[in-house]
């Protein structure tokens, strides 16, 4: 396997529960996990380039992508496909996917999972996204811890 030089995660369903919550008055917000958010930090400290990549489209996920200080983040139906994102980022980084890390959990995340060095997939993940040939299943679920589990066990390992 390639030295990892970028981590990619999805949002929902990885660094989220997948839950979708709403107030009365229509605001919307997302549980984050701060462990999650401490592997980003472990990741930068090694030198790891982080990156969001998700379909969705909101000021929260700017919001804290901007705190975790991630490099790139791809929101929205402004790009053509998780892949495509994810190939933009390695060229402007001038690696490969091959020394790319993802993890996501849904269908979505399935061509760009199939494509990296190494993809993981938290436990709450979809069938057809644990059915992938080598991915990594994780023990915890989306929003409780995944991405660390991903990045000290697999990535980082000491």
């Amino acid at each position: 396997m390639a030295k990892i030089k970028l981590f990619l995660s999805d949002v929902d369903g990885v660094m989220t529960d997948a839950g979708m919550y709403y107030t009365a008055s229509g605001d919307e917000f997302k549980k984050f996990n701060t462990h999650d958010g401490m592997a980003f930090n472990i990741l930068r400290e090694a030198g790891i380039k982080t990156g969001i990549i998700t379909t969705e489209n909101t000021t929260i996920v700017e919001r804290r992508a901007a705190k975790l200080k991630i490099d790139y983040v791809y929101q929205g139906a402004g790009f053509k496909g998780k892949l495509a994102a994810a190939m933009e980022i390695c060229v402007k980084e001038n690696i490969t996917l091959n020394e790319v890390a993802y993890i996501g959990d849904d269908i979505n995340c399935i061509e760009l999972l199939k494509a990296v060095g190494i993809a993981a997939c938290p436990a709450n993940s979809t069938k057809k996204v644990k059915a992938i040939p080598g991915i990594i299943h994780l023990q915890k679920s989306g929003g409780e811890g995944a991405i660390r589990e991903f990045v000290d066990d697999y990535i980082l390992i000491e």
